[in-house]
């Protein structure tokens, strides 16, 4: 299955978290806080503003910092991704 974002939303692939204390101590997945880092996987175009069209600012592959309740979780095959509006991105990282 494919899914491809329309308007201004972006999907999402959160990047993996550490889950042992820097003592070495496996930690709960309770007390694992979720990454808020990501890699773009798809875009929509953008959006309408003021009868102007805005394309999208990221792109695919680029990494983005994002808010911990930012989008929603979507399954594509085995994979969670995020689903979110391209507004909730706060920044890319180079």
């Amino acid at each position: 299955m494919k899914l491809t974002p329309l308007h201004a939303n972006v999907l999402v692939r959160r990047q993996d978290k550490e889950e042992t204390s820097a003592g070495g101590l496996i930690l709960a997945a309770s007390a694992v806080e979720k990454p808020r880092l990501g890699t773009v996987v798809a875009v929509g175009p953008g959006k309408m503003v003021k009868g102007k069209f805005l394309e999208s600012v990221v792109k695919e592959g680029d990494t983005v910092l994002f808010g911990k309740t930012s989008g929603y979780e979507v399954k594509v095959g085995d994979e969670k991704l995020l689903m979110m509006p391209e507004d909730e991105i706060y920044a890319t990282i180079k």
